[in-house]
């Protein structure tokens, strides 16, 4: 998957959110290594573990994952020598015992949660290492049976220890009226009793330490001085014998490596599978279909990070396999992109989305988007640059099976020039079969929706009365920005308010004829050149003549000299066909324009073509084809009121 959209999508913050619901070190190492699956296989068996975890948790159970405190530390170090300690062992202990609860737990839930089940057939229980540990180890410290050199160790050991304690509260006794208190202490694992300052020296023994005030000092007695020396011995002997027992313990668990690397892989595993139950939970998110057809329908999809938010419905795959979304800024087009993406993502990681019964998802090798204004201050590239260099790179990934996300295409830049880019987009991605979700504000890309093989239109919803955005995606259906709607009701003034619509008006019905004029010369064309190719077959023998001579069918048509405007000829002293803009005159003279050229020709040289009953429906308006644009203007307003001054001069051309 493209690592930059799914940054964009916030596919990361998602992963951020199900870490939370991971309690073991293994469980998080799941969620950061999680990806989209590409094979339906894998994302069925995915999505169906994660459907038991939820219904186990549902029906109020509790499962007895294992905690992995402390044995991230101890797998660290195994083969590298190092002696465990008995925190160590009471870790391994803890985890052994849990793996056992886990096992005994999951095969109750056999037919309930079958797939997950299975997992827990792999733990390995250990016995004899867990019952070796909770024999050695107690309360976190060595037990004196551990081994029988350890218990005759500590048997000696606390005869000794018995043996100086009465010897030093004999001391103490003796010299009571000189202590500071009557309580010894212990000074670098001696044990010393506090004497005044000015009667240290009544005590023979050594000085170890002395009090800040410097008012008490603390000396060990020359008679307990032998018994702590035995003391010392005995307490290195108990030190050799702990070590026996902790490296016996070592061994164990070196050996068991392998079994104790598996149970927690499997721990892993399951804390995983959970920590998506949990998260599907939060956000109230259901199991999806999916089909290989590269059919998507979307019932009621919520983005998991937008809380409240109106669902989105939309399906693409049948019929068409591409978007194109219009309507009002703040009228969540960006959110449709967002959502789509986002709940494709998760659902191909082997989640439950937040979406409504009948929704059907299928499985896309890549997911792309230019979402935001992408702008990089690093690269000074501007939007539309950004927006360019990201287009560059889903040229090169656009294919069967991918998904396309685009966010209000080629908006930073001229909007002729846009639109011609981002219709010659459109056709170039939807040809190598991706699949297109577009935004656009451009009214000409929902005219390609409309006329496009593959592409549909769909428009968010907006309450005309209250001015506000819906949130409900309408398919087939091209959307409006409301601008000036959403302009007057701001407080803009009224003046200006109606001038904008009085231009946009003008502007429609000029882009309509526009558009009609368009559709009209490209079908004209065809049915000229398709008649050229016919007339000149037909009456080659004609053009020696040079138009003196006319074919028999046009002197039975009497079109001789009844041309008339809108009529298509053939002008055989050029070889051109051209239109009639003005009929013959007393002179034999008849108006031709040919590529936009007007010219006077003789009525002996032209020959017809198709009558413009063929060409033109009745009430067309021919000052489209034969007045330029200003003076079109100019008549119109001529038409409605007297204006002074105001002319439209022909050239002699023209005349």
């Amino acid at each position: 998957m493209n690592s930059q959209s799914l940054r964009t999508l916030e596919y990361d913050q998602i992963k951020e959110e199900l870490r939370r619901y991971a309690v073991s070190y293994a469980g998080k190492e799941h969620v950061n290594n999680l990806l989209p699956m590409k094979y339906l296989t894998s994302i069925h068996r995915a999505i169906e573990e994660t459907a038991e975890a939820k219904e186990l948790l549902e029906r109020g159970s509790s499962v007895p994952l294992p905690s992995l405190d402390g044995i991230e530390w101890i797998m660290s170090l195994l083969g590298t020598g190092y002696l465990y300690n008995e925190q160590d062992f009471m870790a391994v202990g803890t985890f052994l015992n849990s793996c056992s609860q886990l096992r005994k737990y999951m095969a109750s839930k056999e037919h309930s949660a079958p797939r997950i089940g299975a997992y827990a057939s792999s733990l390995m229980e250990l016995a004899h290492v867990k019952d070796e540990i909770n024999r050695c180890i107690r309360f976190g410290t060595i037990d004196d049976g551990a081994s029988k050199g350890l218990e005759k160790v500590r048997k000696r050991l606390g005869v000794a220890k018995e043996r100086l304690h009465k010897k030093i509260e004999g001391v103490m006794s003796r010299h009571q009226s000189i202590l500071q208190e009557n309580i010894y202490s212990m000074r670098n694992g001696r044990y010393v009793i506090p004497v005044k300052r000015e009667y240290h020296k009544q005590v023979k023994g050594t000085v170890l330490d002395q009090s800040t005030s410097g008012q008490t000092v603390f000396i060990e007695p020359n008679e307990i001085a032998a018994l702590q020396g035995e003391m010392d011995l005995l307490l290195a002997d108990e030190a050799r014998e702990e070590a026996v027992v902790l490296s016996h313990l070592t061994d164990l668990v070196e050996q068991e490596g392998s079994a104790l690397k598996l149970n927690i892989e499997v721990t892993g595993t399951y804390d995983f599978i959970f920590a998506k139950a949990k998260y599907a939970r939060s956000i109230g998110a259901n199991v999806v279909a999916f089909n290989e057809r590269g059919f998507v329908k979307m019932v009621g999809g919520r983005h998991p990070m937008l809380q409240g938010m109106v669902p989105i419905s939309l399906e693409f795959g049948k019929g068409y396999k591409s978007l194109i979304v219009t309507g009002p800024n703040t009228g969540g087009k960006t959110v449709v992109l967002k959502t789509l993406g986002l709940l494709t993502l998760m659902a191909q990681s082997g989640m439950l989305i937040p979406v409504e019964e009948g929704s059907e998802f299928t499985v896309f090798s890549n997911v792309m988007s230019v979402i935001g204004d992408g702008q990089s201050m690093a690269q000074s590239l501007s939007t539309f640059s950004a927006q360019m260099k990201s287009m560059e790179e889903m040229l090169r990934g656009a294919g069967k099976g991918v998904l396309l996300l685009i966010d209000e295409l080629a908006a930073g830049t001229d909007p002729g020039e846009g639109i011609a880019l981002s219709t010659a987009l459109l056709e170039e991605l939807s040809r190598r079969g991706a699949n297109i979700i577009v935004t656009t504000h451009f009214n000409e890309l929902k005219t390609f929706a409309a006329a496009t093989p593959g592409f549909q239109n769909a428009r968010m919803e907006f309450d005309k009365d209250t001015l506000q955005p819906l949130y409900r995606l309408t398919i087939g259906e091209a959307g409006e920005s409301y601008a000036l709607q959403i302009a007057e009701k701001l407080g803009i003034d009224s003046i200006v308010i109606e001038r904008s619509r009085q231009i946009v008006k003008e502007q429609r019905m000029e882009q309509g004829h526009r558009d009609a004029e368009l559709q009209r010369r490209s079908f004209n064309d065809r049915k000229l050149k398709e008649k050229e190719m016919l007339f000149n077959s037909s009456n080659a023998e004609n053009e020696a003549n040079d138009g003196g001579e006319l074919d028999k069918e046009a002197q039975e048509k009497g079109q001789l000299s009844s041309f008339e405007i809108g009529d298509a000829v053939y002008v055989s002293s050029l070889g051109r066909t051209g239109i009639v803009f003005e009929k013959r005159n007393g002179l034999g003279m008849v108006g031709v324009m040919i590529q936009k050229q007007k010219m006077f020709i003789n009525h002996k040289r032209l020959k017809p073509y198709i009558s413009k009953e063929e060409l033109y429906p009745d009430d067309y308006d021919f000052d489209i084809i034969f007045e330029s644009k200003e003076n079109r203007k100019k008549k119109k307003l001529m038409r409605r009121k007297y204006v002074e001054g105001l002319s439209i001069v022909y050239d002699g051309d023209d005349s």
